[in-house]
């Protein structure tokens, strides 16, 4: 960004003060009960409120009195567009009966807090509303979810108690950031993920997918690597909203693919061989209801790999060779696994791509689905444009990747 500005004032915005620009409608409808307690990382539930807000939720603030030391009410209130609750009325805001709740996440949690939790103890409006919430959890499956935050002194085997204690009742428990010896509060990004997944009605709750993404380079000396330009956005866009659903996602990417959420935890790869051996590793090692396989496989590889680096400055002559197609050994080795392929052609009409994909989903023991696209169909800004192929269904057009994502997985939870 450049430090020369203009001085001119920001163009007129659609958005009134206190509202926001909607990025997702994960919990579109939901209401949402943020109980904050007396950690300094209360600083940051602001950020947090507009982070579940843009995902849809409606979101009202329970805090401590501690917690209110660290963040003040004036700015839940802006961010929730709700007051917010901090003692008991005789509207009796703790048991949530006139104004129910579809969840309630504790962030941050405290030691205390966890603690009182786990033995019964509600002293506080807080804590109050955390015993109904437990008991809602266990009558109507109302989820409970504890985003931890304390220094590592304090993790002491009476918290550890007190967290087995809740995860027996049915709370899930958002891992924490542990670094400098602190239990930091986890990322709003994994929080606001976590409250999405315990939400879920997905069919793909349980179920298990492996999926892949990005480029595998093969090398030509030990420095030097062909590889494509993808990037794996697509595979990391399928594994965070198949994660959202409640799908156990096992996500693997190739070198020089973007980053993907840390809540994923995708092994990276190298190379092509490096592909192979982590793919056979992977289905050998678990059982997956669905494959899908983005990822832009290398199709050939020089036949001889230098040992060190090859001058400079000459004329270099390469013999390449076609290399295995993986996607055709684990048909063979694993036919009961449910797969999706993906197909991308350029210089072919779009009749000729269909025909290709066609052809590919009707071969024996081939995939389920089939995602086609061609160069020539992208946007002018780049923005992908696939066709979804179904031995069931005429050929369906998606544009955009979250767009895609969301159609083959819908497509997946009707398979």
């Amino acid at each position: 960004m450049s430090l020369n500005w203009n001085l001119e004032p920001p163009p007129p915005s659609e958005y009134a003060d206190r509202e926001i620009h909607i990025t997702g409608k994960h919990l579109s409808g939901k209401r949402i009960a943020l109980l904050i307690t007396g950690s300094i990382a209360a600083y940051r539930m602001p950020d947090l409120i507009r982070d579940f807000r843009r995902e849809g939720a409606d979101v009202v603030v329970y805090a401590t009195t501690e917690g209110l030391r660290y963040v003040a009410r004036e700015a839940l209130e802006w961010c929730s567009q709700n007051p917010v609750i901090d003692g008991f009325t005789s509207d009796a805001e703790h048991l949530s009966d006139s104004t129910p709740f579809d969840v309630f996440v504790v962030a941050p949690a405290s030691y205390n807090t966890l603690n009182k939790a786990a033995s019964g103890i509600a002293d506080s409006v807080v804590t109050a509303a955390i015993a109904a919430a437990l008991g809602r959890m266990e009558r109507q499956g109302i989820p409970v979810l504890f985003a931890p935050a304390m220094h590592g002194a304090m993790h002491n085997s009476i918290l550890t108690s007190s967290m087995q204690t809740l995860q027996k009742m049915g709370v899930t428990l958002i891992p924490p950031q542990q670094t400098h010896g602190k239990n930091n509060l986890a990322s709003l990004e994994l929080i606001v993920a976590a409250t999405i997944r315990t939400l879920s009605k997905s069919p793909l709750r349980g179920k298990s997918m492996l999926i892949t993404g990005g480029p595998t380079p093969v090398p030509l000396d030990n420095i030097r690597r062909i590889t494509t330009r993808f990037s794996g956005a697509l595979s990391i866009q399928l594994a965070r909203e198949a994660w959202l659903r409640g799908a156990s996602v096992e996500l693997i990417l190739g070198k020089g693919s973007r980053s993907a959420p840390d809540f994923l935890q995708a092994k990276k790869v190298a190379t092509y061989d490096d592909y192979c051996k982590i793919v056979n590793e992977a289905l050998e090692g678990a059982s997956f209801d669905w494959g899908v396989f983005t990822a832009a496989v290398a199709d050939y590889q020089p036949e001889s790999v230098y040992d060190g680096k090859i001058a400079s400055n000459q004329q270099l002559t390469l013999k390449l060779l076609p290399t295995q197609k993986l996607i055709d050994e684990v048909r063979k080795q694993f036919p009961a696994l449910k797969m999706v392929s993906f197909k991308y052609e350029e210089n072919v009409s779009h009749q000729e791509l269909i025909s290709i994909a066609e052809k590919r989903l009707s071969e024996k023991d081939g995939s389920q689905l089939i995602v086609a696209n061609r160069a020539e169909e992208f946007q002018a800004d780049g923005t992908q444009v696939a066709w979804l192929l179904d031995p069931n269904l005429e050929p369906q057009k998606f544009v955009g990747k979250e767009g895609i994502a969301n159609a083959l997985l819908d497509r997946i939870e009707q398979n």
